[in-house]
């Protein structure tokens, strides 16, 4: 394809694309087009496809044929312009026809977003310092007496059986209960419950309620005038009182088990407590390890944004916004909250949120854009066949997940593991510095 070119740079990571199709180049456009025409229109006396170009322009004019070959030809010469100039754009173009005749060159302009540039100044002794500064940290790593007596409780902990009992209810307890919560005589919706289960102390229930039943006793009953608080899910029942009436109907105390060699046994292969606390100690050291590595790298990262000069074009900090907003409605959902009810009670618009993240976005995308522009300058490159083992563990734990595998864009995720396993490259080059 024939065809001149000029590019003029635009502000916020924007670029001006001049293409100039050669009428010999145009012309066989507008054949093309007229040869599409034909074979999707119908026409009395003519079979598809055979349709003559001037009953083609008579029937449709020759406007529509000009701006359908145009499309075609923008289309086309676009991304030949953009392999040819090595322009990465970005987003959806504006395109701009500023001559559409036959017999003359077809001429346009195209205004699209580019990736953006970035400036690294002087950051190789920033990250020298921060590397410094992360290995004295790392040197004085060291498991303390008393967390590996937490971690011990913890497991205790979740390992506790609870044994009916018969006395007075207190915190910590399990508990089985029957409630009925009126307003005006009026048992209010959702407000009615038998054998409901509850651990004392937990703050389920509105403020009050579970206090109230510490100290009853199997079979009592009891009737409690409390409030809603001001801020509650329910706006109707927000700040206002209601009757809850109790009956207790099941006690059962928290017994933890002791933390012997007999416990040690039935968390493994471990014959004595004391070979359990070196395994852990050795499993706190490593988790201490990687939590370590991964801040180390983070204020590698911090160094790096600080030193970038960065332009950001409106659409691609959008962009990541879309993202972060999609996975901030995931995590929310997750919990069984509404996103909707979510922003209703933090009284928050959806707006507001997107305006918070505006520079976690761009920094973000500085992380990004930084790593990359590192890797090509370091000529950092993966073999497809190490993507492809890469991609093959991700696979083989989507496929433990019921339909998960059918719905994988294979090429996204081969890019993104490739992604992925190039920065890991770019931070153990940074990580020698």
């Amino acid at each position: 394809m024939c065809m001149d070119i000029v590019v003029k740079k635009l502000p916020q990571s924007r670029a001006e694309i001049h293409i100039t199709l050669t009428w010999d180049e145009w012309k066989q456009e507008i054949d093309h087009a007229a040869e599409h025409m034909a074979k999707d229109v119908k026409i009395p006396g003519f079979r598809p496809g055979k349709v003559p170009r001037d009953v083609l322009e008579k029937r449709y004019g020759k406007e529509t044929l000009l701006m359908e070959a145009a499309e075609h030809a923008v289309s086309h010469a676009y991304v030949r312009a953009l392999e040819q100039e090595k322009i990465n754009a970005i987003g959806q173009p504006e395109v701009k026809l500023e001559t559409v005749k036959e017999g003359e060159p077809l001429i346009y302009a195209i205004t699209t977003a580019v990736m953006p540039e970035v400036k690294l100044a002087e950051w190789k002794r920033a990250v020298k310092e921060a590397n410094a500064a992360h290995a004295k940290k790392m040197a004085v790593l060291a498991v303390e007496p008393k967390e590996i007596e937490d971690e011990l409780n913890r497991l205790a902990t979740m390992r506790a059986k609870f044994v009916t009992v018969a006395r007075k209810a207190q915190l910590e307890d399990s508990v089985e209960v029957d409630f009925e919560v009126k307003q005006d005589g009026v048992v209010i919706e959702g407000g009615k419950s038998e054998k409901h289960p509850l651990v004392l102390g937990k703050g389920v229930f509105i403020p009050g309620f579970e206090e109230g039943i510490v100290g009853m006793q199997e079979g009592e009953e009891k009737t409690m005038t409390l409030a809603f608080p001001k801020d509650y899910h329910a706006t109707h029942l927000a700040g206002k009182p209601a009757e809850f009436a109790v009956k207790l109907r099941l006690v059962q105390e928290r017994q933890i088990p002791a933390i012997d060699d007999e416990f040690a046994k039935s968390l493994g292969s471990f014959e004595t407590l004391e070979a359990f606390k070196k395994t852990l100690a050795e499993g706190i050291l490593e988790e201490k390890k990687n939590k370590g590595k991964e801040e180390g790298r983070t204020a590698i990262l911090d160094v790096l944004v600080s030193k970038a000069t960065i332009e950001f074009p409106e659409i691609l900090v959008a962009e990541e916004i879309n993202r972060m907003t999609q996975e901030f409605q995931s995590q929310v959902e997750m919990m069984g909250i509404p996103f909707e009810q979510y922003l209703e009670h933090t009284k928050k618009s959806l707006e507001d949120l997107r305006k918070d993240w505006d520079e976690q976005a761009k920094k973000r995308l500085s992380a990004g854009i930084i790593l990359e522009k590192l890797a090509d300058e370091d000529e950092i490159e993966i073999d497809s066949k190490e993507v492809e083992e890469a991609m093959n563990q991700t696979l083989q734990y989507y496929k433990r997940i019921k339909d998960a595998e059918k719905n994988i864009d294979l090429e996204r995720l081969y890019a993104s593991t490739r992604g992925r396993l190039r920065n890991e490259k770019v931070f153990e080059m940074l990580e020698k510095l």
